[in-house]
């Protein structure tokens, strides 16, 4: 699967550096009896439009006709990564400091393996400090990089 998802970011990379657009997220995954070959895209403030999903889709459409890297028959999807925008890259975490986000660990931290709060900072070196809410005091934790197993923004309905 990261061969596909690898050439697949070769593809699309030119033609969204095009149109000053960003790569999220690709997934190339079988639902049922169906694969689906997804790209997230966004644009550097946040925010996509149809037109430029559309846009997308079309170019990376007739480059995938060309290369034709995937022997099966798949759908492809390109999209917004919706309000819960999954964060991979370091830069994706730099970009998400002093927002509400969800991390799920590989292992317990701090006695638990999912964590909602704000994240307050994150460096490639020490992993991701989160402010999240035990009861009525608000605990900071440090979550080491290599611990992460998912991370992305979160709506907070506390708020």
């Amino acid at each position: 699967m990261s061969n596909i998802t690898s050439k697949i970011e070769e593809l699309v990379t030119p033609i969204l550096q095009e149109l000053n657009l960003e790569l999220v997220d690709i997934e190339y995954v079988k639902e049922g009896r169906d694969w689906f070959l997804r790209v997230y895209i966004d644009t550097p403030t946040g925010g996509i439009d149809i037109e430029q999903c559309a846009q997308v889709s079309e170019k990376l459409s007739e480059k995938l006709d060309v290369e034709d890297p995937i022997k099966e028959n798949y759908f492809l999807e390109v999209s917004s990564p919706g309000a819960e925008r999954p964060l991979k890259k370091d830069a994706d975490f730099l970009q998400a400091v002093g927002k509400y986000v969800y991390i799920k660990t590989y292992e317990p931290v701090n006695g638990a393996k999912e964590f909602e709060g704000t994240l307050l900072s994150y460096s490639p070196d020490e992993g991701a400090l989160i402010e999240v809410r035990v009861k009525t005091r608000r605990v900071k934790i440090q979550i080491e990089k290599e611990k992460i197993a998912l991370a992305r923004l979160a709506i907070d309905f506390s708020a």
